[in-house]
């Protein structure tokens, strides 16, 4: 992080166990990161990777039991929210941290107006009148550029189309100008019509409200457009962090370059076959003690099997800034199969 910064939220050894009748599955082993004033940070990997579990655990939204956040710190504005009481967390959740989850189809309650589920979050929290809510519904709906506003408060969730909803999601998210919005997957359910169009909202209500995103996907494409740094999950752990540029021109850990790899070309021969990562993501049932990525990577080694590998820096930088890595192989010398599809 910059010299002198702080980060709005940090997050430092993060573990989330899930334990069930046919055993426990670690989910989220030892994350750490950090979130920079207005900053944007892409999250990336395959589905199973740990990336909605990790988020959903910094505020209390996994149902416990299964879900036990076994320890780590989540520290926002100097308050850690895993020793937070549950009124206190309640009091973050859309007030000072805002979640926009992955399927707008169903995260909007049908049987209630859109106009009454903006509103919810705004007396609660903001402890507005009933008319200040209402003005203010009507504001964010324009923001998120909903026509006619003030008439469709009135609306139910099913005389929405799948893109408008998201717009709504996106509105409740806002509404009480949070200090960090967590977007999960949100352009995933959509055409690549609205999917664009949402990330041009992202844009502008970041330039207009200067809030800090985490945003959560699998698409790499919608990363290098729209973050500032990157940090790729396998296995529920952190493989790689580093900001978008870098990692694109620079990839450093086997699996980012493989996703990398998967990226199709423009300029690709026609009939030739899509590159995809062989194998299966592992199985959590037991603290990690090797590489998560060691049976699908190329270049593992004996002591991937021996030895979980902890993040360093790369290029000899701190591990709080720049790039940093959790692999005992090293590219150096070796040539980077990713650099063409850093530039599709």
């Amino acid at each position: 992080m910059p010299d002198g910064a702080m980060p709005v939220l940090e997050v430092r050894g993060l573990k989330t166990v899930f334990h069930t009748r046919g055993g426990s599955v670690h989910a989220v082993n030892d994350v750490s990161f950090h979130l920079m004033p207005g900053e944007l940070l892409g999250v990336v990997g395959e589905s199973g990777s740990g990336k909605s579990v990790t988020m959903m655990s910094l505020i209390g939204l996994l149902p416990s039991p299964p879900a036990d956040v076994q320890s780590g710190q989540v520290l926002l504005g100097g308050q850690d929210l895993l020793k937070a009481t549950p009124e206190e967390l309640r009091k973050v959740r859309g007030a000072r941290i805002g979640f926009v989850f992955q399927d707008p189809m169903t995260s909007l309650n049908p049987v209630f107006t859109v106009g009454s589920q903006i509103m919810a979050p705004l007396r609660k929290h903001m402890g507005l009148s009933k008319a200040q809510a209402e003005a203010r519904a009507v504001e964010l709906l324009e923001l998120v550029g909903i026509p006619d506003a003030r008439r469709r408060l009135k609306s139910y969730p099913h005389q929405f189309s799948g893109g408008m909803r998201q717009r709504v999601m996106i509105a409740i998210a806002l509404a009480c100008d949070p200090e960090v919005l967590i977007a999960d997957e949100p352009t995933t359910a959509l055409d690549v019509t609205i999917q664009a169009q949402i990330l041009e909202l992202v844009k502008e209500l970041r330039q207009k409200l200067g809030m800090a995103i985490v945003w959560i996907t699998h698409d790499l494409g919608v990363v290098a457009e729209i973050a500032d740094r990157v940090m790729v999950m396998y296995g529920g752990q952190v493989v790689e962090q580093a900001p978008v540029k870098e990692l694109f021109r620079n990839p450093r850990h086997p699996y980012t370059r493989a996703l990398l790899k998967t990226i199709p070309k423009l300029g690709g021969q026609r009939g030739e076959r899509l590159q995809v990562i062989e194998g299966q993501p592992p199985i959590l049932g037991f603290p990690p003690t090797a590489c998560p990525f060691r049976a699908r990577c190329a270049h593992a080694f004996a002591r991937c099997e021996a030895e979980n590998p902890a993040r360093r820096p790369v290029d000899g930088l701190p591990l709080s800034q720049g790039h940093d890595v959790a692999c005992h192989w090293s590219p150096e010398g070796a040539e980077d199969p990713s650099q063409e599809a850093a530039h599709a």
